[in-house]
Order: structure tokens, then sequence, then C-alpha cells
């Protein structure tokens, strides 16, 4: 189990809080430690596609016009690879289970699915 979470977001640091995750699962900050090719391409497989792990409400997606644009799911994939801002966070791994993002139902089905673990 792996847990993706950046330290200086308070959103993160709340959900962390608030899910109490078992001491096996590893934190990885991700802008202490980005994650690799590797690991992006097991969210992806989980996710089901780069965009949904793409954050469009990071300031870089702003400040470079990208909402303005049509992109691949290659050109999301570099994105993502190229700068930690550009995931959507945080990502929690397990096996074949996944979580992404900050949104309530999101967190709620972490929350359930870590009390059964």
């Amino acid at each position: 189990m792996k847990f993706f979470y950046l330290s200086t977001c308070t959103t993160c640091k709340r959900i962390m809080n608030e899910v109490e995750l078992p001491s096996s699962v590893v934190l990885q900050d991700i802008k202490k430690e980005l994650y690799t090719e590797e690991e992006l391409e097991k969210m992806k497989a989980l996710a089901g596609s780069f965009e949904a792990l793409f954050n469009k409400r990071a300031q870089k997606y702003k400040a470079l016009g990208l909402k303005d644009q049509s992109l691949t799911e290659e050109q999301i994939k570099e994105y993502i690879l190229s700068d930690y801002t550009f995931l959507k966070r945080p990502v929690f791994i397990d096996d074949n289970q996944i979580f992404v993002g900050n949104q309530k139902k999101t967190v709620e089905a972490l929350t359930e699915y870590v009390k059964n673990i």
C-alpha cells in the first residue's frame, strides 16, 4: 500500500488524519521523492487513464494555457511526469485498488476501504 501526497498540502494532511492510514502504508511525499514512470503507469492502469490522474486545478495548468488545449493521453502523461503539481492528490494504491483526489465521496470510499483491511 502506498499513499502519494504533498507534505505542504493541508488537504492531504487532513485526509491522512481523517482516514487513519495503517502503519503498513508507505507514505511518499511527491515533492521530495517524485513517483517513477512505472508507478505512474500502475496508477493509470488502475484509474483507467492519465486524464483521471491529471490535476486541472494546478496553477501551472492555467499558466501554461493547457485548459485551452486538447491534450492527448501521452501529453498528459508527460506533464504529470515532468512536475508533481500535475498529479491529482492524494493518491492511495493497494494491489488493484486506487483512490485519487480529495472529493468527499473518494475520501469516504478510502476511509471505508482502510477500515476493512
